[in-house]
């Protein structure tokens, strides 16, 4: 198409554009304004733009009024705004009291939280009644529910041993697992023998247990598991469930490795590993030392404080940045040591005197400046010998108050350093064992727990313990449901109270009980919280327990799996924005009050981004560790609308097919009742109100403002249904569907075509959970309509399968908000919306492009024209609609990023960069390098052999005392290497539209030719019309993308982010010391021994491979 000659802005255009000078002047203004404003750069323009503004602004007027008029009147907006503002006389609107509101919240909490403690306290005294009464018979003969053998029969059809029938149904309460609420079943890790005398006495002392769970829950029928935690290593759990090994017939379940377990057995402690890596220690005693540390590492939790210290001829610490100091032991930091200590390399002679001197120094230094958990202190120290006893250093350090228990293993099956090794234990109040085999960390290393608990027991002190979020995704793993749902746990330890054994300080084990944080978090109604508004909870070291926005799971091929750091995520890892740690340390320190904070909230996934102003409410919860926030929206947020309705005309109005209620809402309690569990919330509500089940509780406030909802917007219902009589079988496709939502959680839709025709399918399903009210967060659709200009609608484009897979736009939502103003306070009562097929906004499109200002004959431009370019894309840069289906639902930066640049640089749009501190990245790539040396034929075939016999040895010495046990480090490790993702912390950029420029137009250099763009506001929308000149090439830009960076930090600042120590509150008690320990008992030697033959294979195979390669 011939271009319009270049004219002086004094001369008017020909046909190709009819400009009259003072709309030169008006058309040149924008260019003016924005070279005046500080840091706007445009070009010098030195051609004219094909592409005349106030076409592309009678295109936009027109197909935005189109837009506005199909949308008005197919979701009937008009008409329920007139409804709402009908019943404005007869409503109220009233201002929450946030910090009232906390406060109920956590009284609700505490009541709840309370009623578990006085079950789990029911069971202690039971537990320790019944082994009161008990006598210890060795020779007990005694058959009990195993849950691994239950209904298990032997070929011939008849029950095994401890397999006797038991009756299995499948239980709503217990995520419809098979169970049996009538009594427990007892599970045993492999490596417990389960007719051991010391297993079989237990096991028969807990039954007294049984009647107790029984009663506990129909006292309280929200308990979910109750547990009894063995010393010995048997798990007691009710209701009783059938156990399932793993692929390889492995039960690994150990419950003393659990959190709750060490948490109750143990008070806080300090502890500095000490691991000898000298030249004696390599191979197995390597092998054997590094399962040990780990073992111990898993015994840790959030309450402690521990550092890893590797020496040889001199001392070396395994992470150089934790040089000095303790850290916290939580899941990150253990982690990471045991990927270190799993690089451990021997050599030199081990010097053990400067080590014990610095792991004494570092002890003082911490307990001096209370630092750390300022409770227990120990040394681990694992070594194959010791050369003398090293009186010297306990004396200058550690005697004559021994405040620090020192804790040796000797790894290996040598004996000679035994006696030395066993008497630096037992004068510093610690424990020795031997550790031979890989097999016996597990059973050595619990001692030390042991030790720990004397005092505790000894003085009777039951501390009740609530641990950290956690998924014990081991604990069911017949439930994928149950292992991917948030737990605390609280627990009590469970003590021996007879005479002869009170200066032992015997530990019986930990009685707990599972609370689902969904469940706790119920007691925070979404519906007085506002459209953004939320509950969270967090925990003593800042962790959070609870929170719309914690990401616990990623996705690893086609499974979901937990995050190695899910339940270390600290507050301000999530409320970012609270960079002063205000309202961290207030809520971690229990107080009680309020804080404000300018925010950016992420909204569909990260993609968009909402600015508000956020009032914090907080308060601690009695007699817990965890702290309660609530977060109020300013404006809207503040307000909570209150309207009245006779219960017959609301009953009336929610009969209706096509009217649910937020299934995730509370209106009526049916989890409690077996009889309720099956009615949906609608349905328990409707029968609730015709007094047809006066048993039901139900939350007459929100009930009351659903009635109301119901009969406002009961009229849309014929509306809908008078539009979609009117629309013909024949008619061309578009609108599919019509829908609102209120405050109060109920759901309107109205289809205008057969189920089988609509264009998204999963809309206003559980499948598309961001189209439906949740515990969490209102609907996305509701979310955005919000902050929308009133009456005017925001679009969104919605893919088949995500915008990320092969898929394509099938359909385009458009919602707006409802608003109701009650002497000059405004809230939001609902939004209303429709989905419309993509196809039919597309068609709309082209209609309206056909617009122009010629009085006859065809428009001289366009979209259709080959030289101009056409996008509407929304205020986030996305694009809906463009004449390349390919580029729909990308960001444009992504289509041209020289117009996305210009934009950027002129101030229409705005790059704001958000965080991400619980992103999964991949790990970088470690190629060898292809100029590495060769190997000859005989080394490599040494090497081979040197792998086959290392991993020959190991295996046959992790078999030789137990046949069938399983190396939890190695399963570990195999996983490690399989992982391709890891947690860190990362940036992104989000673009928002300045809604104060609704129409720019520019030009863009582009090298040898200059690119002319026009940019418009779609009107009453979140659009905006992009016209460019296609014909100048401007790939040398780079496109713009949305992607997430993976924040990199330098050597220092790392370590320095590793180092930093975050406000914690310790937990209120400890139990270090007690006069009447008896510390004399302070271990022996392993007694378990491998098979000879076993042995001795080994022991050949070990000689074998020494020869070969040492």
């Amino acid at each position: 198409m011939a271009r319009c000659p270049t004219l002086s802005s004094s001369h008017n255009w020909d046909h190709c554009g009819q400009w009259t000078a003072p709309w030169t002047f008006l058309r040149k203004m924008p260019v003016i304004l924005w070279l005046l404003l500080p840091d706007a750069s445009l070009p010098t323009v030195r051609g004219q733009t094909t592409v005349p503004p106030e076409t592309v602004k009678l295109w936009a007027d027109t197909f935005g009024g189109n837009l506005y008029n199909t949308v008005t009147r197919y979701s009937g907006s008009l008409l329920l705004q007139k409804k709402y503002k009908d019943a404005e006389p007869s409503l109220k609107i009233k201002e929450v009291d946030g910090l009232e509101l906390v406060k109920k919240f956590s009284e609700d909490m505490e009541t709840m939280l309370r009623r578990k403690v006085e079950a789990v306290q029911s069971l202690v005294e039971a537990a320790e009644e019944a082994d009161l009464n008990h006598e210890f018979n060795a020779s007990l003969v005694f058959n009990y529910y195993n849950s691994v053998l239950i209904n298990e029969k032997d070929d011939e059809g008849n029950y095994v041993e401890l397999g006797a029938e038991f009756l299995l149904e499948s239980d709503a309460h217990f995520s419809n697992l098979r169970v049996n609420v009538s009594m427990s079943s007892v599970q045993l890790p492999t490596n417990v023998y389960n007719k051991d005398p010391d297993i079989l006495n237990g096991v028969y002392m807990s039954e007294a247990l049984n009647p107790v769970f029984v009663e506990n829950f129909q006292r309280d029928p929200t308990l979910t598991w109750q547990y009894f935690g063995s010393s010995t290593g048997f798990f007691r759990i009710y209701p009783g469930i059938k156990w399932i090994p793993d692929e390889n017939g492995v039960i690994a379940f150990d419950c003393r490795n659990r959190g709750w377990y060490i948490q109750a057995a143990t008070s806080p402690k300090d502890i500095v590993i000490l691991v000898d890596v000298s030249g004696s220690m390599k191979g197995l005693r390597m092998a054997i030392a590094k399962h040990t540390i780990t073992t111990i590492l898993d015994t840790l939790g959030e309450n402690d404080f521990v550092n890893i210290i590797a020496y040889s001829d001199y001392v070396h610490y395994v992470e150089p940045c934790f040089r000095g100091i303790l850290v916290q032991a939580d899941r990150d930091n253990r982690e990471h040591f045991k990927q270190l200590v799993d690089a451990l390399m021997v050599k030199g002679v081990g010097i053990v005197s400067q080590a014990l001197v610095e792991a004494f120094q570092i002890l003082k230094q911490f307990q001096e400046s209370k630092q750390g958990s300022l409770c227990n202190q120990a040394i681990m120290l694992i070594t194959d010998g010791a050369v003398e006893d090293y009186e010297s250093v306990f004396e200058t350090y550690n005697w004559p108050d021994r405040k620090v228990r020192v804790f040796t293993y000797l790894i290996g099956r040598e004996l000679t350093f035994a006696d030395r090794l066993k008497w630096i234990a037992c004068n510093n109040k610690g424990y020795y064992t031997q550790i031979s085999t890989l097999a016996d960390a597990q059973e050595n290393v619990m001692e030390y727990l042991h030790v720990l608990s004397r005092p505790m027991v000894i003085n009777h002190d039951h501390d009740i313990i609530w641990t950290e979020a956690y998924m014990d995704s081991q604990l069911l793993t017949t439930s994928e449901a149950q292992s991917l749902m948030l737990l605390t746990t609280v627990a009590m330890p469970v003590f021996s109270k007879k005479n002869e054994t009170r200066s032992h300080g015997i530990l019986l084990g930990v009685v707990g009980s599972d609370v689902t944080l969904r469940e706790l978090m119920k007691l925070a109604p979404r519906y007085k919280l506002g459209v953004h508004g939320y509950a969270f909870l967090n925990t003593n070291n800042g962790y959070i327990l609870s929170h719309p926005d914690l990401r616990p799971l990623y996705r690893e091929g086609m499974k979901l799996k937990p995050k190695p750091n899910y339940n270390s995520v600290d507050l301000s890892e999530v409320e970012w924005e609270d960079k002063a740690e205000i309202l961290r340390t207030a809520m971690i320190n229990g107080e009680t009050g309020s804080h404000s904070m300018d925010v950016k909230a992420p909204l569909d996934k990260g993609k968009r981004v909402l600015f508000l102003t956020n009032d914090y409410f907080f308060t601690d919860i009695s007699d817990t560790p965890f702290s309660l926030g609530v977060v109020l929206t300013r404006g809207h947020g503040e307000y909570i609308l209150l309207g009245n309705t006779s219960v017959e005309e609301g009953l009336h109005d929610l009969l209706h097919p096509d009217l649910t209620l937020a299934s995730d809402w509370i209106y009526c309690i049916t989890d409690i009742d077996p009889d309720h569990r099956k009615l949906s919330q609608l349905e328990a509500v409707v029968r609730f109100l015709t007094g047809a089940d006066p048993d039901l509780e139900c939350d007459e406030e929100l009930l009351r403002e659903v009635l109301f909802d119901a009969v406002v917007t009961a009229p849309m219902e014929a509306y809908w249904t008078a539009l979609a009589l009117n629309i013909s079988e024949d008619s061309e496709p578009g609108v599919d569907v019509a829908f609102l939502g209120t405050r109060a959680g109920l759901l309107r839709r109205s289809l205008f075509v057969g189920s089988e025709k609509v264009s998204d399918r999963k809309f206003l399903t559980p499948e598309d959970e961001a189209s439906v009210f949740t515990m969490d967060h209102f609907p996305l659709w509701y979310r955005q309509a919000s902050e929308q200009v009133p009456g005017s609608f925001v679009f969104n484009l919605q893919w088949a399968e995500g915008p990320d897979s092969p898929g394509k736009p099938v359909a385009v939502r458009a919602s707006t908000a409802i608003t109701v103003t009650v002497d000059g306070k405004t809230a939001i009562a609902a939004a209303v919306g429709i989905q419309m097929q993509a196809d039919y906004l597309q068609r709309q499109f082209w209609a309206a492009m056909q617009q122009c200002n010629a009085v006859e004959g065809p428009c001289p431009k366009t979209c259709e024209d080959p030289d101009l370019d056409c996008f509407v894309i929304d205020n986030n840069g996305f694009i809906l609609i463009s004449e390349r289906p390919q580029e729909m639902g990308r960001l444009l930066g992504e289509a041209d990023g020289a117009l996305m640049m210009q934009l950027l640089s002129m101030g229409v749009f705005r790059r704001v960069t958000m965080y991400d501190y619980q992103a999964m990245c991949k790990l970088p790539d470690h190629h060898p390098s292809a100029a590495g040396s060769l190997m000859s034929p005989l080394s490599a075939f040494l090497m081979v052999a040197r792998w086959l016999l290392h991993e020959c040895l190991l295996f046959l010495l992790e078999w030789s005392a137990w046949g069938s046990w399983q190396d939890k480090g190695s399963e570990a490790h195999k996983h490690k290497k399989q992982d391709l993702l890891h947690p860190c912390d990362t940036e992104y950029p989000v673009f928002v539209h300045q809604t104060a420029i609704q129409e720019a137009n520019g030009i863009i250099e582009c090298g040898v030719c200059q690119k002319t763009f026009v940019m418009q506001q779609i009107p009453s929308s979140n659009l905006l019309l992009l016209v460019t000149d296609r014909t100048c090439d401007c790939s040398a830009y780079s496109p713009i993308l949305q992607e997430a960076t993976e924040v990199k930090y330098n050597a220092s600042v790392k370590c320095d982010r590793m180092r930093s120590q975050k406000p914690r509150r310790r937990p209120g008690s400890c139990h270090a010391f007690h006069p009447e320990e008896n510390a004399q008992d302070c271990g022996g030697a392993s007694d378990t021994l491998p098979s000879s033959p076993l042995l001795l294979l080994s022991l050949w195979a070990w000689l074998l491979q020494h020869q070969l390669l040492w």
